[in-house]
């Protein structure tokens, strides 16, 4: 299957070759660095599939055209959907796969290390030694044994996330509409409402999926109910967090750290290097100004092991619609 793939960098091309040759599968793999939008939809002309990244746009208008190019399959190499309109996609006949899972692990480490930059001011520390000063003032942190550590969103990452900050010998308060029996077992693991946790955690993880629900789920309200000198981390999805909100927040000493991988207009920034440009986004430079906050560029992902297990699920989707198979990995409206 000839296959247009958007977003890409080097690694996406090393992974999916990889796994496309492991698998015998033979597809034509087409790559383009652009994001894919209505205004470069037209590169997937004579494409029966496209293959779209995190950021990318899927709204009605990119659908549309795609499918007016002849496209009947999206494969998203992620796991979130929030950038499809799948609504649209239904009525024009375009299935949608994504990759259900991949390597849990990979997400999880990275927020348990946002925590400990943070914690122990590492980035602070890394850059002082590097102009030989070794002043410790500033650098104070604390035991995270015996911390209280509530997490929003139970599922694969958050119940790893939970037995890693379990071995640090934290207490854990879970928040989820769907509870998982695994949680209750981690050590003195307990599930309570979200305005409790909010009360008595002293580092708060987001785990949860971007729905209407949980889009802002961290605002003024929510802020205002958390302990204060809270230490926030996201490694979930930018719009979980209302970040004007947030930067209120730590001005006000409510929040004490932030530590995110996303942000909510990271299409703008994020996979690019514009380090020879000048930002336009000021909430978001007001955000990198203040010390006790630390931003990576959604990259929790980005392991060895989770880039194989994307490559090789969005290789699997692709050949399970070319030849006709059930697609275990569909996205619909129901979901």
């Amino acid at each position: 299957m000839k296959v247009a793939i958007f977003s890409t960098k080097i690694y996406d091309r090393h992974f999916l070759d990889a796994a496309n040759q492991e698998a015998g599968a033979n597809h034509e793999l087409v790559y383009f660095e652009t994001r894919l939008a209505a205004q470069t939809a037209s590169l997937a002309e004579g494409f029966p599939a496209v293959c779209a990244f995190v950021n990318d746009d899927l709204g009605s208008e990119t659908l549309k055209i795609l499918a007016n190019q002849g496209v009947r399959l999206i494969v998203l190499r992620c796991t979130g959907f929030n950038n499809v309109d799948l609504e649209t996609a239904a009525h024009l006949n375009i299935k949608v796969l994504r990759v259900i899972a991949y390597s849990p692990y990979s997400v999880a480490e990275h927020a348990v290390g946002l925590i400990l930059l943070l914690n122990r001011k590492l980035y602070r520390a890394y850059n002082r030694v590097r102009d030989d000063n070794f002043a410790l003032d500033g650098l104070l942190g604390f035991d995270l044994r015996g911390r209280t550590v509530g997490i929003v969103g139970t599922g694969k990452i958050g119940l790893i996330f939970a037995q890693i900050m379990q071995g640090f010998g934290c207490h854990l308060l879970g928040y989820d509409a769907y509870p998982n029996d695994k949680f209750t077992g981690i050590g003195d693991a307990n599930y309570v409402e979200l305005t409790e946790l909010l009360a008595k955690s002293d580092i708060i993880s987001l785990h949860c999926p971007l729905l209407p629900e949980t889009t802002n789920l961290i605002n003024e309200t929510t802020i205002a109910q958390m302990k204060r000198g809270v230490m926030l981390i996201n490694t979930s999805r930018g719009k979980l967090i209302d970040t004007k909100a947030v930067i209120e927040g730590i001005k006000s000493g409510q929040i004490g750290y932030l530590g995110i991988d996303v942000y909510e207009e990271e299409e703008k920034l994020f996979f690019k290097d514009l380090s020879n440009t000048v930002i336009q986004d000021d909430t978001f430079q007001l955000l990198q100004s203040f010390s006790n906050v630390v931003i990576t560029a959604h990259q929790a992902f980005f392991t060895e092991n989770a880039l194989n297990d994307i490559s090789r699920t969005t290789i699997a989707n692709l050949t399970d619609f070319e030849q006709g198979k059930p697609l275990k990995n569909e996205v619909s409206l129901a979901k």
